[in-house]
């Protein structure tokens, strides 16, 4: 080992050895660092800080094999959530689609029994102006017959 890199160990023993006896905290805040993880990532960027020679940070730590194989296993388990969701989506749109034709037949219906009382209305209204039309004519009727029998006599 080269010397920058037992300066880093010691600065990492360091922060583990605050974080053993419940002193190390995270950054400026007041909160204690909870994990082993935690602390020794607090060393080495501690150890960064000071410019002493550490390990470069892991870009991926699996092999590209393991990610196939996950990606493969991911891309059927995503496949077919796909699938349960289109289905279950045509499931809902199904559902949608009677409840819209059963709310289209209800509004028919009522647009039908609006109409039939309109027209039975618009049939009274008739019926009833040629009654009084009727009424008028034989009232006025009524009135010559006894206009001329008041003539004649």
């Amino acid at each position: 080992m080269t010397k920058k890199k037992v300066k880093a160990a010691q600065t990492v023993e360091k922060v583990m050895h605050k974080f053993k006896h419940g002193d190390l905290k995270i950054g400026n805040s007041k909160k204690k660092v909870k994990t082993r993880k935690q602390a020794i990532a607090i060393g080495l960027s501690e150890a960064r800080q000071k410019g002493e020679k550490v390990p470069a940070l892991p870009k991926n730590k699996k092999s590209p094999k393991a990610k196939k194989k996950k990606s493969a296993a991911a891309k059927k388990s995503k496949d077919l959530l796909a699938k349960k969701k289109k289905l279950a989506a045509a499931k809902k749109s199904k559902a949608l689609l009677a409840k819209k034709k059963k709310l289209a037949a209800a509004k028919k219906s009522k647009a039908l029994v609006a109409k039939k009382k309109k027209l039975a209305a618009i049939k009274k209204k008739k019926a009833s102006a040629t009654k009084k039309t009727v009424k008028k004519t034989i009232s006025k009727a009524r009135a010559r017959v006894s206009s001329r029998a008041r003539k004649a006599a």
